[in-house]
């Protein structure tokens, strides 16, 4: 009996420190999108541990499934050099799951270029918490026209 009422005092305790988490962890996310919309390279790499990878799952047009392995150093080059359209990544669904200092996190997305629908999929990213601070090591995602 003592175990359950110890269990009923801490779960409150834990699901509220999750919830804040998931909180912290979405943040990093948004500002990555965020910083993608206003092309601020250097807001974009905050979000990113400088180890951090990029990756796309796709079908080529043979059927044949492919990963593509993209650098950091292109990925904000790409971000960073002016252009005049708004590259929006819209975020459809998120669900984070978190353990000690790993987050796993899974969103179904739409990508626009300005208002013009572009493609769609998921990204997988995965987070690690480095000095009381989460950020980005791998994103993976798969990419699709309607």
């Amino acid at each position: 009996m003592k175990t359950f009422l110890l269990i009923l005092l801490i779960f409150p305790f834990f699901a509220q420190s999750q919830k804040g988490e998931k909180k912290e962890v979405r943040k990093v996310i948004d500002g990555l999108f965020d910083g993608m919309r206003k092309g601020d390279s250097s807001q974009v790499r905050k979000t990113l541990l400088p180890n951090a990878t990029l990756n796309t799952s796709f079908v080529n047009s043979k059927g044949e499934a492919k990963l593509h392995q993209d650098s950091i150093i292109s990925f904000l080059n790409a971000i960073g050099t002016p252009h005049k359209e708004i590259w929006d990544e819209r975020i459809l669904s998120c669900e984070i799951q978190i353990d000690d200092n790993l987050a796993t996190v899974w969103t179904k997305y739409a990508f626009y270029v300005d208002d013009v629908y572009s493609h769609e999929g998921v990204n997988a990213f995965q987070l690690v918490k480095i000095n009381g601070t989460w950020k980005i090591l791998i994103i993976t995602d798969t990419r699709r026209k309607k």
